[in-house]
Parts: structure tokens; C-alpha cells; sequence
């Protein structure tokens, strides 16, 4: 029988890349998409659609439950960062339809300095930080991590690289700060300064349940999507990523996420990024959704991790002997209107030619042409 499923924010790639993840496993999956917003709506790839209120009315969770009762499924997904914490705050009336880690762990996740504390009193590789109190404070924190420039300074909580930018100078940061406090009404509290990582750059996805890690996998960023009109040049959306066999990342996110809670479930993605000295360092946890690049981990490998997911917040046994499902050398490209493409190394020049290859004399032929002769 097929899995039925409301994501919720549908519409969005995240949604999209999800539902094609599911469709892409072993059992066949029914999906209802809702949103609050009709035009996004639009371009879901859910099988039905219901618009909703925002997640701040009153009548938000009892519309989610209508929806679940009229269409009798079994599970509510969220798909982008703030669905977690929106689904945790009514959890009284969506319970049975959650799958979602304790509201204790989405609150420290949601706040990076907070975490980043959390994991560096307790040995767990996180960059060095401090948060901006106010303007006049940040001379004081160059002053504390000056054996690291430039610092990154980043809002303390959303996705996608928010408000981050490296910085080399307190003016630098100052300015930075205060113009996110004057044009976007972002308080100077909800910055951090943190010691900045030149290293690789990975992501780790993984599925808990009861405590216990069922799967686990590992992937590195290239290139970044945007990078030309973001002046950080960095994001956690990836272009070009690969797929890469690295215990130590493993082991630093499965340590964090059980400091986190013993008896912790749901799916964590985990940001890191290695310092000077090779060392990956958990930058953020996003805590109770997937990635918007969940595609390189649910087609490759031996086990669909969305798929799993579900069979997890259903009640069925997931038989997974090998909980590290390293495949290493698959490529995923993105781009902002397409689809992932996830092809493995060997296949990268497959249909590919190149106009200048080929025999001695017809290469010859080519240069002369070009040289207008």
C-alpha cells in the first residue's frame, strides 16, 4: 500500500527534489502538497494540492489536520527550515502525524552560536565564536580570535547563508551589522563572529530512531548556486557536489547529535567545514527536515534515505546492516530552474565531444580556420 504524505511549503525545490527522491524508492508513495502561498503552489510536484493559511493564523494546524483526515495519510513532512519549528509548536493537535526530534533539540539547533557552545564544551569540532552583543563589542572579539582573519561574521539563525560575509576589520563587520539592523530590521544580537574555515566543505545527512543511527551519508561542495550575487561566496546550496567517503565527518556529527538527546529521532542534516588544520568543524544542524540537495543522497548508494525515512515514521522495520552508506565519485550539478543531475565519474564525458579532438589533419584544418586562413 502506498505511503500517503502532506509536505507542507510544497512548491519550493526542496518539496520537489523530496517528492522525487520518494517516487524514486522501492514502494510507491502518494503526495499532498499544501502552501499558503498560490503561485508556489503552482509549481509543485505533489499529486494533489490544498492552499492554507499562514502558519501564524489560528486555524494553520486544524487546516493540516482536515487535510490529513479527508486524504487519510499517514505522515506530515516538512521541507524547508522553518517547517520544524512551525509543526513542533502544535504538536498537541498533529502529533500522531510527527516525526520530528524533541522541541528542546530544534530550539538549540536553531540557534548556531547556542549549538556551536553546546558542541565545543563537550569536545565536538565547532569554529571558535563569540556572539555580537553590541557594536562596540566586536573590537573585543577580533582582539579574542586574532589568530583567525578573517573572521565570519553570519545571523545566528535561518538557512542558506544568511547575513554571512567574511570579514578582516571590526569596521568591516560594524558596517556589515548595522546596515542588516537599519534595511532589514535584524537586531545586532543575532549576529555571531566566528573563526573563519578555508577547508572543504561537506555535508552529512542522517536518520535516528529511538537513539540509534539507521543510515548515514556524506557529501562535499564544489561550487556554490548564487555565489555571483552573494558577496559571502559561499552558501549551503550547493552547485557541484560529490559524493565522498569520510569516517572522521561521520563521527563528528553522530557524537553532536546524540549530545543532543539520547533518545533523539527524526532526520538531521549537518553542515561542516574544515578549519587550518583539516579538522571538519559542524558550522549548523538543521534538525527535523531534509536537505534541498537530499537527491545525492537518496539516488545513490545502496538505500533511499527519504524512503527509509517514511518506512521509519511508519513503524516498518528498515533493514540497513552497513548504517555508513558511503558511494563514493557520484557528481550532482544544480542549477536554479532544472532538476539535479546526478551522474557518477565515469560517466562525466559520456555523449561528449570536443571539436579540436580528433585526427592530425582535420585538427589542422581547425586551427587554420581559426586563424583566418
Amino acid at each position: 500500500m502506498a505511503a500517503r504524505l502532506l509536505f507542507t511549503n510544497a512548491g519550493h525545490a526542496p518539496s520537489n527534489n523530496l517528492a522525487r527522491s520518494l517516487r524514486r524508492g522501492a514502494e510507491p508513495v502518494f503526495i499532498v502538497g499544501c502552501n499558503d502561498d498560490q503561485f508556489t503552489l503552482k509549481k509543485s510536484d505533489a499529486d494533489r494540492h490544498y492552499l492554507v493559511p499562514p502558519v501564524d493564523h489560528p486555524e494553520w494546524p486544524q487546516a493540516l489536520r482536515w487535510i490529513v483526515e479527508t486524504e487519510r495519510l499517514d505522515l506530515i513532512v516538512p521541507t524547508v527550515d522553518s517547517d520544524p519549528d512551525s509543526l513542533s509548536r502544535v504538536r498537541k493537535q498533529l502529533s500522531e502525524y510527527l516525526f520530528l526530534p524533541p522541541a528542546s533539540v530544534l530550539e538549540i539547533c536553531r540557534d548556531k552560536y547556542r549549538l556551536n557552545a553546546l558542541l565545543r564544551d563537550n569536545g565536538v569540532d565547532a569554529p571558535a565564536s563569540h556572539q555580537v552583543k553590541d557594536l562596540r563589542h566586536i573590537t573585543k572579539i577580533f582582539q579574542e580570535l586574532r589568530g583567525s582573519r578573517p573572521l565570519w561574521c553570519r545571523v545566528r539563525d535561518g538557512a542558506g547563508a544568511l547575513g554571512a560575509l567574511p570579514v578582516r576589520t571590526p569596521e568591516q563587520a560594524r558596517s556589515w551589522i548595522r546596515y542588516w539592523k537599519e534595511m532589514r530590521g535584524v537586531p545586532v544580537s543575532s549576529f555571531m563572529l566566528s573563526e573563519y574555515l578555508p577547508g572543504r566543505d561537506f555535508g552529512c545527512q542522517s536518520l535516528w530512531k529511538d537513539g540509534e543511527l539507521v543510515l548515514i551519508k556524506t557529501y562535499e561542495r564544489l561550487s556554490y548556486l548564487g555565489t555571483g550575487s552573494q558577496p559571502a561566496q559561499v552558501s549551503s546550496v550547493a552547485a557541484l557536489a560529490k559524493t565522498v567517503f569520510e569516517p572522521k565527518v561521520v563521527d563528528t556529527c553522530t557524537r553532536a547529535i546524540r549530545l543532543l538527546d539520547a533518545k533523539v529521532s527524526g532526520v538531521f542534516s549537518v553542515d561542516l567545514k574544515e578549519n587550518a588544520r583539516g579538522v571538519p568543524c559542524i558550522t549548523e544542524i538543521n534538525a527535523g527536515r531534509f536537505s534541498s540537495a537530499t537527491n545525492i543522497f537518496d539516488l545513490v548508494g545502496k538505500h533511499n534515505m527519504a524512503a527509509s525515512f517514511v518506512r521509519l515514521a511508519k513503524g516498518v522495520p528498515v533493514d540497513i546492516e552497513n548504517t555508513y552508506d558511503a558511494a563514493p565519485d557520484w557528481y550532482m550539478l544544480r542549477g536554479i530552474d532544472g532538476a539535479p543531475c546526478i551522474f557518477h565519474a565515469s560517466e562525466f564525458s559520456d555523449n561528449i565531444r570536443k571539436p579540436w579532438q580528433g585526427a592530425g589533419p582535420r585538427r589542422g584544418r581547425l586551427q587554420a580556420t581559426a586563424r583566418g586562413k
